[in-house]
């Protein structure tokens, strides 16, 4: 077994402190793993990859809350509408619509996060401060309908480096952009959850208000 526990304690502690919830990020881990974890009392799980997770959701109690943290692509999303907790990424309008369809098409209604671009990193995906103000607003005027999800907050990636004056420049930015659309509050919007903090920066993010991290190698260790 690859989990540490030890780590994995200090940092739930940490995070229920600061009245947070961790997502363990299981990515390119083995369901012995994650069951090793589940065993310790966690609940949530962050996958990246559609396949891998419909295939551990098989295998394991149906009690997990599953989140989807990955770029998600549209045709992808009917693979896991029937279970999933979470999408963390969702990064488009379009993407936004098929996730209400297929949805709909389950008889369900998804959680969703809108991802917005704070990190200088190109590779990085998501809304700027703007457009997901303006697509919030959409949505709590009834301009777009979309009956079968629930946006219950912003989920950002911070720039990958050391410097944590970045990092709180990023944060920052990330927490006024949550503050300024917490106030909508429609059937459709819940804006409660700021996802921002990952294994090398979920203290700083939590000191910066994030009330959902996502932590992989801490627990699991590196992956292969």
């Amino acid at each position: 077994m690859s989990v540490n526990e030890q780590h994995y304690k200090a940092i739930l502690a940490k995070t229920k402190a600061a009245g947070a919830t961790l997502v363990a990020v299981s990515k390119l881990k083995p369901v012995s793993d994650i069951k090793a974890l589940y065993d310790l009392g966690q609940r949530d799980f962050g996958e990246n990859y559609v396949q891998e997770l419909v295939e551990k959701q098989a295998q394991l109690p149906p009690d997990i809350r599953w989140h989807f943290i990955g770029h998600l692509q549209s045709n992808k999303v009917k693979y896991m509408a029937p279970f999933v907790h979470l999408i963390q990424g969702v990064d488009s309008e379009k993407l936004l619509i098929e996730i209400d369809k297929q949805a709909g098409k389950n008889d369900r209604v998804i959680d969703c996060l809108l991802q917005v671009h704070i990190a200088q990193e190109e590779t990085k995906f998501g809304f700027d401060g703007a457009e997901v103000t303006a697509l919030i607003d959409r949505i709590g005027s009834g301009a777009l309908v979309l009956p079968n999800i629930q946006v219950k907050g912003v989920m950002a990636m911070a720039s990958f480096t050391e410097d944590a004056n970045k990092l709180k420049q990023e944060f920052t930015a990330m927490k006024t952009i949550f503050e300024r659309n917490a106030k909508s509050e429609t059937p459709n919007l819940k804006l409660e959850t700021l996802s921002m903090g990952m294994s090398g920066d979920y203290e700083l993010a939590l000191e910066y208000g994030s009330t959902m991290i996502r932590v992989g190698s801490l627990l699991f260790g590196a992956r292969t």
